[in-house]
């Protein structure tokens, strides 16, 4: 398939991937004046697990809450009912 861009044109594969095995090592023009990017680094483990014991704290936090939650009087008329 060309494509026009300008007075220019050029051709895209179609049934190729992007990252095809022919190209794969190869650079580009525009990549080589890029500044490299840094690997990130993995979440130490302090902050890991800090975010596990927020995570932790606030279940338990809406757990007791829940069971500290009184029974509303219209399901306790319902129960009375049943007995």
């Amino acid at each position: 398939m060309a494509a026009a861009l300008g007075r220019h044109r050029f051709m895209v594969p179609v049934n190729r991937p992007a990252c095809a095995g022919s190209l794969r090592g190869m650079t580009l023009g525009s990549d080589r004046s890029a500044p490299k990017k840094k690997p990130e680094r993995p979440a130490s483990k302090a902050r890991v697990q800090t975010k596990k014991q927020d995570m932790g704290s606030a279940l338990r936090s809406i757990y007791q809450r829940t069971v500290d939650e009184s029974i509303p009087s219209e399901m306790l008329d319902l129960l009375g009912k049943l007995g």
